[in-house]
């Protein structure tokens, strides 16, 4: 747990809130050094950036800056993301995912997830995130109606 005291209801910034976000990274950081010197993610085609991606984003999402993602970071996710889901679906995501059994995602379990054979809901669509197009907004003025064409 960070040693910095922070007012995370309001993370407007400040010497205590950098420090607790330089030690998240550091510790982060430290995480994914352990990732890259496993024998196990060897074969893991451009592993330094996807962790990094994957560090950014678990920062991104862990809103209360406790160092994992509990159900209120992932329902902020997936909202942000546009996959409103309900209390009991982002349970049952967790626990597919959880390996602590703390109800929470720590950064190992996330990175695990992403990175291993196993496709949970939580992983299939954060990697389709950035594949989501953009609903298609008409251009110019609405076709002009006449009395005929009304319901």
């Amino acid at each position: 747990m960070p040693s910095a005291k922070v007012d995370v209801a309001n993370p407007q910034g400040g010497k205590a809130y950098g420090k607790l976000m330089e030690e998240m990274e550091t510790r982060l950081d430290e995480t994914n050094k352990g990732f890259i010197d496993d024998d196990f993610f060897k074969d893991v085609e451009e592993l330094p950036e996807k962790l990094e991606a994957y560090k950014l984003k678990f920062i991104e999402c862990d809103r209360d800056r406790s160092g994992d993602l509990d159900m209120m970071d992932v329902k902020y996710m997936l909202e942000k993301l546009g996959q409103a889901k309900t209390h009991l679906e982002l349970k049952k995501m967790i626990q597919e995912v959880d390996t602590t059994n703390t109800g929470a995602i720590n950064y190992v379990d996330f990175v695990k997830m992403m990175l291993g054979p196993k496709s949970s809901v939580l992983k299939l669509i954060l990697m389709f995130e950035g594949k989501a197009k953009a609903d298609e907004k008409p251009v110019g003025l609405p076709p002009k109606r006449d009395i005929s064409s009304l319901p």
